[in-house]
């Protein structure tokens, strides 16, 4: 009988595991389904819909052939024509680059000599619909109308798998072409290489955003290749190879073989021989391919889980940590090897080279969520930055296929380090870390040199003094932390003394923060709030004196002090959301959208804004404004986000103010509290703890916070540290329709 009850008792242990793996292998898959790429591919986002894995080094996705701002990731959803499938895309970005290793399946012969100007003029575009268009993490399908060809996509982490599916009894063949180009970017040299009959080769090189652009590229064909054409320069080449600035190939493949013919392409920035190695081995099992792609996004995808009875919401969260996997992308090959932007080929050793490094974006929310849910990656990003420094002894400011742009201001590499080392993470250097953020703001390039002279960036010096002004003072105060962490006493007192800068271009009378003269006395005048002159002639980057004013991330409690105390400034604040959205000026930067008010969601400079309100003693104000700012600037159509998704950081915000909290000091180790909309949020963290967040009672009504308590003991305080969330734990909210005025309350100083 004993021995009987134990049999039984395994049997339903059994059962149960069972049960419970199905049930684990169905929540998976679930997830993966509410993701939905094609939000963001409308209005101004700017993303792509085509397949890669979590920080994948290709991104093979579909391109319309259009050079305008919307098409930065070469692909818009107004669209209906595709030119090809390239294997190198950016998400989210407001300049347009990439594109390259252009592929595309045709049933005819085209001629290659064609001067082609625009897509118009290009033999191998075809038109599609978005009924026959299919994309999920991992995956992209299309059917090309022209050719009656069915395209799938997917990708593993160094190669790109394509599936053609042709009409029965066509012509089979694919188009190569090296020449294409969009946007900013051109074809400087360029070559194909038949190496033989299942085998192509060769190099793109190119000058655009990224003036240093070297991709190399090996391709694989599961049938043999019959025949083939090369062409140059509007001539063709009867030869095995071709080189120049635009060269192209069509590939013709016997049809008796069956209708269907499968690719793999890896590309590399350092040679064609790193390109093969990059290549995965083995057969062209696409259907593995793609499993093994949608696994590793099922992985990715489970590091928060959330739960909530409105599946909506359900998609634009999981969409959203989605798009915050997919930048940066991983740029050092199998063996470490990767090339810099003077040309020299150095190793990453015990870490992956990462670039794409949206940073004046990235900083605020995106790599923060990299601490929580991809810590390995923000110590090898760091990595990666101080690899740039060896070479230009500076940090980098925006890195693209390991070129400098420049691009937007501040060196914002330095609020991911001190974020990084102050949350405990290691796989760093800091000393060195520490040496290049020092070396990086004491030099004199992009306006460093008035800085100290003066404390601020006078206006009549140089344009986007204010903007400047503030990110160097919250710069500053970065290196103060890391400098005090370290025992550095003098460098501390001198960042943090240099950190106050925002004081010498706050205007007290007008409550904003203004272009001051090199006088020291005198303000930029004609002065309007709404004003705003896209990156010429202005004090502000990207928008206006209403959305620069309050970035005082590191001191807010210094800025309701020079504001006149907690009731001027929350008004002044307040203001803010309920302003006309009149943009003023005959040179609007497009930039500013997703506006509620003078509040421009849709650019970067605004989302800590809403969480100041936190630190002047109306946390319920906080709650109001972000849980409006969840509720009507994402959607789950094309135009889901009301502005670029710039590499991450859109859909960071919405990763982490819908569970509740956001870092508005990004390198503080804080993380402030909102209004959260899931009953429950599941923070799996690295360390196999979790970290919980309940919502009772929350609804659409129910948005403010009426009690908390942190693992049962009461919780009164609108911030959380890393470290709370990182020892696991449940953080429990009540919530309901009417502000609780007493609870997250502070004593402020001087008041």
């Amino acid at each position: 009988m004993k021995n009987f009850t134990l049999f039984i008792l395994f049997v339903f242990l059994f059962i149960s595991c069972k049960e419970h793996t199905a049930e684990s292998i169905q929540d998976k898959t679930a997830t993966i389904k509410l993701v939905n790429p094609f939000i963001g591919t409308g209005g101004h986002g700017h993303t792509y819909p085509g397949a890669t894995v979590p920080f994948g080094m290709v991104q093979v996705s579909p391109d319309n052939g259009i050079s305008s701002w919307d098409w930065c990731s070469g692909y818009h959803y107004s669209d209906s024509i595709v030119v090809g499938f390239s294997h190198l895309h950016l998400s989210g970005t407001g300049i347009g680059d990439l594109a390259d290793i252009l592929f595309m399946p045709t049933n005819k012969k085209v001629d290659l000599t064609i001067n082609t100007t625009s897509r118009d003029s290009l033999p191998y575009k075809s038109s599609y619909s978005h009924t026959n268009e299919k994309s999920s993490p991992g995956y992209y399908q299309i059917f090309l109308e022209d050719p009656k060809v069915n395209v799938e996509l997917t990708s593993s982490l160094r190669t790109a798998y394509h599936k053609y599916s042709f009409t029965k009894n066509d012509d089979q063949s694919v188009v190569i072409d090296l020449g294409f180009a969009i946007n900013w970017d051109k074809a400087l040299k360029t070559s194909i290489t038949i190496e033989d009959d299942h085998t192509i080769s060769g190099y793109r090189f190119s000058a655009g955003w990224a003036k240093n652009q070297k991709v190399f590229f090996v391709a694989t064909f599961s049938k043999p290749i019959s025949k083939y054409t090369l062409a140059d320069n509007q001539k063709n080449i009867d030869d095995q190879s071709v080189e120049g600035e635009k060269a192209k190939a069509q590939l013709f493949f016997n049809p008796e073989g069956g209708t269907e013919l499968r690719v793999k392409v890896a590309v590399s920035s350092v040679s064609v021989a790193n390109a093969k190695e990059n290549l995965d081995s083995g057969d062209f099992n696409f259907e593995q391919a793609k499993t093994e792609a949608e696994n590793t996004w099922n992985t990715a995808l489970s590091r928060i889980v959330v739960e909530t009875p409105v599946d909506s919401l359900k998609t634009i969260f999981y969409t959203a940590l989605y798009h915050t996997q997919l930048a940066p992308v991983t740029f050092s090959d199998k063996n470490g090897e990767f090339r810099k932007e003077n040309d020299s080929i150095v190793t990453a050793t015990n870490y992956t080279a990462y670039s794409t490094l949206s940073l004046w974006d990235t900083f605020r929310a995106e790599n923060p969520l990299l601490t929580l849910i991809a810590p390995d990656k923000t110590s090898d990003i760091i990595n990666s930055m101080l690899a740039y420094y060896s070479t230009k002894k500076i940090l980098p400011v925006w890195t693209l296929y390991a070129n400098e742009t420049n691009c937007m201001t501040g060196y914002h590499s330095i609020p991911v380090i001190v974020d990084a080392y102050q949350k405990g993470i290691k796989g760093f250097d800091a000393e060195k870390a520490y040496e290049a953020m020092k070396t990086t703001m004491m030099q004199d390039e992009r306006g460093l040199d008035l800085y100290k002279k003066y404390g601020y960036i006078p206006y009549n010096l140089l344009d986007e003094s204010v903007t400047i002004t503030l990110e160097y003072a919250f710069d500053d105060w970065c290196v103060a932390q890391m400098a005090k962490a370290l025992g550095k006493e003098d460098d501390y007192n001198y960042f943090l003394n240099r950190s106050k800068a925002y004081q010498y271009v706050f205007d007290p009378e007008t409550g904003f923060m203004r272009g001051k003269s090199d006088d020291g006395k005198s303000w930029n005048e004609r002065f309007d709030p709404k004003h705003s002159s896209h990156r010429e002639h202005t004090d502000y980057t990207e928008g206006n004196a209403w959305q620069h004013s309050w970035f005082v991330p590191q001191d807010v409690e210094d800025l309701v002090q020079l504001h006149g105390g907690n009731d001027i400034f929350t008004r002044r604040l307040e203001q803010l959301f309920t302003e006309s959205s009149e943009i003023t000026g005959d040179n609007v930067s497009a930039d500013i959208s997703g506006l509620i008010g003078q509040y421009a969601h849709g650019n970067e400079p605004s989302h800590h804004i809403a969480y100041m309100f936190n630190h002047a003693n109306k946390p319920w104000r906080t709650q109001y404004w972000v849980r409006h700012i969840l509720d009507t600037q994402y959607n789950t159509t094309p135009n889901g986000l009301s502005g670029n998704e710039d590499c991450g950081q859109m859909s960071a915000w919405y990763v982490f103010s819908s569970i509740g909290l956001y870092p508005m000091n990004p390198a503080s180790g804080d993380y402030e509290i909102g209004s959260p909309i899931f009953e429950k949020s599941t923070i799996n963290l690295p360390n196999g703890k979790k970290f919980v967040i309940e919502a009772e009672h929350v609804s659409d009504n129910n948005i403010y916070i009426q009690s908390a308590t942190l693992n049962g003991v009461e919780f009164n305080q609108t911030t959380i540290s890393h470290q709370q969330i990182t020892q696991g734990g449940i953080l429990h909210f009540v919530m309901g329709s009417k502000p609780n005025k007493n609870w997250g309350l502070t004593i402020q100083k001087n008041q």
